[in-house]
């Protein structure tokens, strides 16, 4: 009988530690989204107070222009109240165990949500705009120009409202894992070390997903209500009908590709693509430079919007730690969660 023994032994450089509890730490990478949210209540009041005014006006006066862009404006409302949940949502469950590195990408879901919306929204815009350049229909002029001015008044507010210069005073938390491996002896080697950085530092590539679709919603009605207003003056004026139906194509050309960039930097979030590429080849060629070192695997993804995990695995022929692999990292990227496994061999 062949007998395979494992001996397993942890070693730990913090001598003052004396139970687990010391080398556990929260996953919880949550993006504070307070200001985001007031914004969000705001536009969301605004349009919706809009909407009813002019549902009930169009209702009251007969006029089909009010009626179609109140429950036009209707569609946006329901948009914020879904970031509105998003943001709720994210808050509740901060903290929950169940959700592995928090709810940071929560943001991104419901940003990814709204920009498929939006697309939707230009896609039906370019049908109906097609259609009307080949079937043009009577318009009244005076009262479709005011009900565009409400609107774009309106959608001016939002946007100015929602703005968002991306310079974010945020608070990281940076966790640091080492595990080593002697497979020569058979035996396995744990060194946790746990670096617990808090810094303040300001994040320039941090992107609300959530707060960008909300954004992007009503700058692409601005621009809607824009180009109807060029569009019925020029109609009205000059009596070029199909000016209406080539602003709609346009407009709709313009949001579908706001809302193709919004899905792919989304998604990009949600599918955990890898970060900072060439960065990471830099680190891979420091790290081998001296011939007894090999990065077997690297990798780098977002957990929210402003925080950032990534996982290091080298084999060594030396007695290099994690600790010292991990410093090579730090000195190249920001990683609030680190992960490095360090391989013993024999030879390369």
């Amino acid at each position: 009988m062949t007998s395979h023994h494992h001996t397993h032994h942890h070693e730990h450089d913090d001598c003052n530690s004396t139970s687990t509890g010391d080398w556990r730490h929260a996953h919880n990478y949550y993006v504070d989204t307070q200001a985001a949210e007031k914004k969000i209540n705001l536009v969301f009041l605004l349009t919706t107070v809009t909407m009813v005014v002019e549902i009930v006006a169009g209702t009251w006066f007969g006029s089909m222009a009010l009626l179609a862009d109140g429950w036009h404006m209707f569609t946006h409302s329901a948009a914020f109240a879904v970031s509105m949940f998003v943001y709720w949502y994210s808050r509740k469950h901060r903290n929950s165990s169940a959700f592995t590195f928090g709810t940071g990408k929560v943001n991104a879901l419901g940003g990814f949500a709204s920009a498929v919306a939006l697309g939707t929204v230009a896609l039906m815009m370019l049908i109906e705009s097609t259609e009307r350049l080949f079937l043009p229909e009577s318009i009244s002029f005076n009262e479709a120009i005011i009900v565009a001015i409400i609107g774009f008044v309106v959608n001016v507010a939002s946007v100015f409202l929602l703005h968002d210069d991306h310079h974010h005073h945020g608070h990281s938390h940076g966790h640091s894992h080492g595990h080593s491996h002697n497979h020569a002896a058979h035996s396995h080697a744990h060194e946790h070390e746990h670096q617990h950085e808090h810094t303040h530092e300001n994040n320039d590539h941090h992107h609300d997903h959530n707060l960008k679709a909300a954004y992007f919603h009503v700058l692409a009605d601005t621009l809607t209500s824009l180009l109807a207003i060029a569009a019925l003056i020029l109609g009205k004026y000059y009596g070029w009908l199909w000016a209406d139906a080539l602003m709609g194509i346009v407009g709709a050309v313009v949001i579908g590709k706001w809302a193709w960039h919004l899905i792919s930097d989304s998604s990009g979030m949600l599918l955990d693509k890898s970060l900072h590429t060439e960065k990471l080849e830099v680190i891979a060629d420091h790290i081998e430079k001296t011939g007894d070192t090999k990065v077997t695997d690297f990798h780098c993804w977002q957990l929210s919007g402003k925080h950032v995990a990534g996982v290091l695995t080298v084999a060594t022929t030396t007695d290099s730690d994690a600790e010292s692999y991990r410093a090579v990292v730090s000195g190249h990227l920001d990683i609030d969660h680190l992960t490095v496994e360090v391989n013993r061999v024999d030879t390369l």
